[in-house]
């Protein structure tokens, strides 16, 4: 992959807020629809709250959605080209309620990107040798080399969460997780991994109408759970585990950022954004490839396509009268 000259290349700065495509985070909400403002205080709908009062969400327009995702998701490609070329490690932490909207995120995170360079890690229930180990150890075996993007959909803070809530651990192991994961994430920041820690939050009246269109749609009726259900149940329980969670793991090298996500959509343009501004990349898109002539056939007789199995056409050419 040729490297284009960086006197020419375009540099994204990694700080707070920076925007993207050389719009700082006011134009870039701006052309969200919203001000610059609300991208930084929580607005009074923010989620993981009980609503004894539901107020109706104002969804992002749909065609406006779609064109920001094709430049975000562009962008996401060219730093992927520069993480590439300068070697740089990334993981990305997504936590947050059942149906916050981690999934679509992720989707749409990584739909565009190469996954030679970027997967997924979304790992089950620990197996009986994995839960004798050192706690992190099943996860830092999927960290990324040089390179590489890893996407965590849900993470080590299963501990903090749905295992401490569920039973599924003792106190004092919740405890012993909550002191060493600031050390233990300290520890990647200052091998040089880019740490991003997202917690998406969604109220329960949304949670609840996200659940029963689960219900009523049958190919998506697997992503509710017997668990889901009994976290439905346990809201408060698990709202006091996330507050201790964030009060004993919110550090500066790897703070939490929670997102918004009663709106799915700006929800993840949100976190798109946000990501491409945490990263310093510079735009290094290889040039343009010309695809020569196709060598000529030569002699080579190939066999009676008779001879091969096909699968069935099932949806015949339309035949033109």
């Amino acid at each position: 992959m040729g490297r284009r000259d960086k006197s020419k290349a375009k540099k994204h700065v990694h700080g707070k807020d920076k925007g993207v495509s050389g719009h700082g985070s006011e134009s870039a909400v701006v052309t969200l629809g919203g001000s610059a403002h609300e991208i930084e205080t929580p607005s009074q709908s923010s989620g993981d709250r009980m609503n004894d009062h539901p107020h109706k969400i104002e969804r992002m327009n749909k065609k406006l959605y779609e064109a920001e995702l094709t430049r975000l998701q562009t962008d996401l490609v060219r730093m992927q080209y520069w993480i590439r070329e300068t070697g740089y490690r990334m993981i990305i932490l997504f936590e947050g309620r059942d149906a916050a909207g981690k999934g679509g995120t992720i989707k749409r995170l990584t739909e565009p990107l190469n996954p030679r360079g970027c997967r997924v890690v979304a790992l089950g229930t620990p197996t009986e040798r994995q839960k004798s180990q050192w706690y992190f150890q099943r996860y830092v075996e999927h960290f990324p080399a040089a390179g590489e993007i890893v996407v965590f959909d849900r993470s080590w803070y299963n501990r903090a969460g749905v295992e401490r809530v569920m039973e599924f651990c003792t106190p004092d192991q919740v405890e012993q997780f909550l002191d060493d994961a600031p050390e233990f994430e300290r520890m990647l920041v200052r091998s040089g991994i880019l740490l991003l820690k997202y917690w998406f939050s969604v109220s329960d009246t949304e949670q609840e109408a996200r659940f029963q269109s689960r219900i009523d749609d049958p190919t998506r009726r697997w992503k509710l759970s017997p668990m889901d259900l009994e976290a439905r149940n346990r809201w408060v329980d698990f709202s006091k585990a996330k507050d201790e969670m964030f009060m004993r793991t919110n550090i500066p090298e790897a703070p939490w950022f929670t997102v918004e996500a009663d709106d799915k959509r700006r929800a993840r343009l949100n976190c798109l954004l946000h990501v491409l501004s945490k990263v310093p990349w510079e735009d290094m898109t290889p040039p343009g490839i010309k695809l020569p002539p196709r060598p000529k056939k030569g002699d080579y007789a190939r066999p009676p396509i008779n001879e091969q199995f096909f699968v069935p056409n099932a949806y015949p050419h339309t035949q033109k009268g």
